[in-house]
């Protein structure tokens, strides 16, 4: 199929110029987009009567991705995530995680979409560059570090945080120590709380075995 583009396009060529691409690549992409248009006859007359203006449009949206791109271009970013001790995530780093990440650290305003990540989401732990395609041929590269979650916190084999589980145990054992302790005082208390109480008990009895010896 012939399309008129509207837009740089890399190999496919500059604005005003006509390209051959496949039919789905066309419908499914360039037109959406608005980076292309059917090579008609008439539309192929409405370009070039608009010519100036549409070249016009194009600069200024080149320069807003130029401008977007120096922003963001060079910027280091961390992201912690759940691993294993061998490195593998778990779960995964995709655009979005991505995109979050540049966005909160540069104030920029990158979409996921404009993440290209070629080998799909991102499963292990290392430190990579990703390209950012912010339109009209305009890229830019970051730097991916990501890394192990540092926290106290250990990670069970599922990734799951244990750190909870750790802490309630730990309670659990403190509480069972100072019942122990506490049951450790009590007993010579009660013991001698007993013997107390015995006491005026036996007195009692002698002084009744006193009087019963007098009246015989």
């Amino acid at each position: 199929m012939n399309v008129i583009l509207l837009e740089k396009m890399g190999k496919l060529g500059e604005i005003g110029e006509t390209a051959t691409v496949k039919a789905g690549y066309a419908r499914n992409f360039l037109f959406p987009q608005g980076k292309a248009i059917p090579a008609t006859k008439t539309n192929l007359a409405e370009f070039e009567g608009r010519k100036t203006e549409l070249l016009a449009k194009h600069d200024a949206k080149v320069a807003e991705s130029q401008r977007r791109a120096e922003l963001v271009n060079g910027v280091s970013i961390t992201i912690e995530v759940n691993a294993s001790d061998e490195g593998h995530l778990f779960g995964s780093v995709g655009t979005r995680e991505i995109s979050e990440a540049v966005n909160a650290l540069a104030g920029s305003d990158i979409a996921k979409s404009e993440v290209l990540l070629p080998n799909g989401v991102i499963r292990e732990l290392g430190a990579l560059e990703v390209a950012l395609d912010l339109g009209h041929d305009v890229h830019a590269t970051i730097s991916l570090a990501v890394v192990g979650l540092k926290s106290v916190a250990g990670v069970s084999d599922d990734g799951s945080i244990i750190e909870e589980i750790d802490q309630r145990e730990a309670e659990e054992a403190a509480e069972a120590a100072e019942a122990s302790a506490t049951e450790a005082v009590d007993v010579p208390a009660a013991e001698e709380a007993t013997e107390m109480s015995a006491q005026p008990v036996e007195a009692a009895s002698e002084i009744k075995n006193e009087d019963d010896d007098s009246k015989n």
